[in-house]
């Protein structure tokens, strides 16, 4: 009998983060002895000043088309997470799998977006804003476009067809548990699993891989 080959599985990072980021690093060393095609794109290329939506997403298309046939897993982080509920909608033939974690399913939304609306302004007449980058470990600039292209997208409401693991910490203080329960609840496909954590969800990591490696039909 053939082996049914493993899904390769890409981590999308988070905003001003990388692909060396320490989730990133921790789900690598789960899988590499499994054997998984593991896959952390950096969203940062070719520059962080030019980050937008539209050219993750086109960085993530060109991406899954290099990998094995067999439907990819995203996992996806904060804006990652973001990333990939749109993702999951726009090549829904490619994608089998979504781990959410901590997804900012609120961004760009009035209110919730990573600046209060008078900074926005001021970004809007500057062109660019400086914002700190936890990789580079300093303020880099982002230019105005980030924030004007992500008016174009609307991941609470983008439906979800692929089952997907929902993780998010209730001391997190980006992303508001409350409305990751409504994300969730509004699909019978999601599986919500609220944690003692905040943000980052470094602590849940082992309690998060129990339920990750089954999900993803690795054990």
């Amino acid at each position: 009998m053939a082996t049914r080959p493993s899904r390769p599985v890409f981590f999308l990072h988070g905003f001003a983060s990388s692909s060396r980021s320490t989730k990133a690093a921790y789900f690598r060393q789960k899988l590499a002895p499994l054997g998984v095609t593991f896959q952390c794109p950096d969203l940062n290329e070719p520059d962080f000043s030019t980050l937008t939506m539209t050219r993750m997403l086109e960085q993530l298309e060109d991406e899954l088309g290099k990998a094995p046939g067999v439907p990819a897993a995203l996992i996806g982080s904060s804006l990652g997470g973001t990333l990939a509920i749109l993702a999951s909608a726009r090549f829904a033939e490619r994608i089998g799998r979504l781990v959410l974690l901590a997804p900012a399913v609120m961004f760009a939304k009035p209110g919730d977006h990573m600046l209060p609306p008078e900074r926005i302004e001021e970004w809007r007449r500057a062109g660019s804003f400086p914002f700190f980058h936890y990789a580079y470990g300093e303020e880099r600039p982002l230019g105005f476009a980030f924030y004007a292209d992500s008016l174009n997208y609307d991941a609470f409401t983008t439906p979800i067809v692929q089952p997907t693991l929902v993780f998010q910490g209730m001391r997190d203080t980006s992303v508001d548990y409350r409305t990751v329960e409504q994300f969730a609840k509004a699909r019978a496909n999601v599986t919500l699993s609220l944690l003692d954590d905040d943000h980052q969800l470094t602590a849940s990591l082992p309690r998060i891989w129990n339920d990750v490696a089954p999900f993803l039909e690795l054990v």
